[in-house]
């Protein structure tokens, strides 16, 4: 099913364009493409049921883990962008002949540039405003790392939240559209000296700050908000302005490395976050009800698992968005008796994604299926049936209990009551929430 899905002429998402998604020959479960559905209705998304208890425990959010893990992070990159400023300025004590404070400064500033890219992934949970309990402090800090890492979080919010409600079934989620691409030249790039980089940056803000939307996915989320959409453009201003300051003043007082370490570092060191942040998706289904086949999950070492803010545990955060990413972990062994094969390391997770894009490459109908432990057991849609040896009977085991979190409020969590920028996510979802009990109330 990874054929285009074509402009709608009617207020309908076609259910499929194919007649299967092929599966791997392990797999004995098969669950079937979303129904069909009005344009911005509802996914009624299978989630691993939890005790409500359990559940409401693993939605706290703490002041304490959350500094641990912004400050954590911020710290980092305080300690490598400053020895790297201090290499690169020859600054006393770590002042060396003129060659070795050069040949210094390359390493530096990319272990620099690469711990930096992952900005984005704790700019990420502070939109979902999960991190900290105190909600003024999840604001603050997303105000400092949109800065740093040049992010419209207004922007990203509403495109963001379209995503966890609609997780790759378009025309509702153009944030992240099957098939995914993946190139090794690209890596190469983003390894070295990433232009693109900066091409893509600048300009994009300086439309933004121009009033500009360029894409349709951004016409689609602000055309018809014009609050949002002046957020977006004073935003997109004060980065740019922030960003001609500090490289103004840098100039004047011929501090040169400082716009490197502060401003312009995601030009550096960027093919691990690259490795990290794209396998989220890649190769998997589209256009089905279940995050356990759209969403990977993969484990990465303790450091990289902090830098990524916990995101390796990706089916986890799409299936119950609420729980904060340091609680992620303990999220993964209450419910992994229920996932997919968890594979270990970059080495690893790419071999196998490689191996779906090389059959894609042969194939563009080509989704991978993961070989799922249990069938999900949906309230009343006939979507499961057995296609191990084709002989499945078709129909969803409708007297199985469904969870009490199968409601959208768990998808969005506190992202969309957490003082972020109201944006119009569909009246019908609102309703919802305001009607449908949900183990995940006490997150909000």
């Amino acid at each position: 099913m990874a054929t285009a899905v074509a402009e709608p002429t009617a207020e309908t998402i076609p259910t499929t364009t194919t007649t299967a998604v092929p599966a791997p020959e392990a797999s004995k479960i098969f669950v079937e493409p979303s129904p069909q559905r009005p344009i911005g209705g509802r996914v009624r998304w299978y989630r691993v049921p939890i005790p409500q208890k359990e559940l409401a425990k693993l939605n706290q959010r703490s002041n304490f883990w959350g500094f641990l893990q912004t400050a954590g992070y911020l710290g980092l990159l305080a300690v490598t962008g400053t020895v790297t400023y201090m290499v690169a300025m020859r600054i006393w004590p770590l002042r060396l002949p003129m060659w070795w404070n050069l040949l210094a400064t390359i390493p530096l500033l990319w272990f620099h540039g690469m711990c930096w890219h992952f900005l984005i992934n704790g700019f990420h949970e502070l939109i979902h405003d999960s991190v900290f309990k105190t909600r003024g402090l999840n604001k603050f800090f997303l105000w400092i790392y949109s800065f740093l890492g040049w992010y419209n979080h207004i922007q990203f919010w509403a495109s963001h939240t379209e995503h966890h409600k609609f997780t790759l079934h378009q025309p509702d989620d153009l944030e992240v559209t099957l098939p995914q691409k993946f190139n090794t030249k690209d890596l190469l790039k983003w390894e070295l000296v990433n232009y693109n980089w900066a091409k893509w940056a600048i300009p994009s803000h300086w439309r933004y700050a121009r009033g500009k939307l360029p894409g349709k996915w951004d016409k689609q989320l602000f055309e018809n908000d014009p609050v949002l959409y002046r957020k977006l453009k004073n935003w997109s201003r004060f980065v740019l302005i922030g960003h001609a300051i500090i490289f103004a003043v840098a100039m004047y007082m011929h501090w040169w490395a400082l716009p490197l370490v502060l401003t312009v570092p995601m030009m550096f060191g960027g093919s691990i976050h690259a490795l990290t942040n794209s396998s989220q998706h890649i190769g998997l289904r589209d256009n089905v009800p279940d995050f356990r086949l759209c969403c990977r999950t993969i484990y990465l070492n303790p450091f990289l698992q902090f830098i990524y803010w916990h995101m390796n545990y990706h089916i986890e955060h799409h299936m119950y968005a609420a729980v904060p990413c340091y609680n992620l972990p303990k999220l993964h062994r209450a419910i992994k008796h229920e996932l997919p094969y968890t594979p270990t390391g970059l080495r690893e997770t790419w071999t196998i994604i490689n191996g779906i894009l090389e059959k894609q490459n042969q194939d563009p109908n080509y989704q991978f299926n993961a070989d799922l432990p249990t069938a999900p057991r949906f309230k009343s849609d006939a979507i499961t049936k057995n296609n191990g040896n084709g002989n499945g009977n078709g129909q969803a085991d409708a007297g199985a209990e469904i969870p009490k979190a199968e409601t959208d409020d768990i998808v969005l969590g506190v992202m969309a009551k957490a003082g972020a920028p109201v944006h119009d996510i569909g009246s019908s979802v609102a309703q919802e929430q305001a009607s449908t009990p949900s183990t995940a109330s006490t997150a909000s």
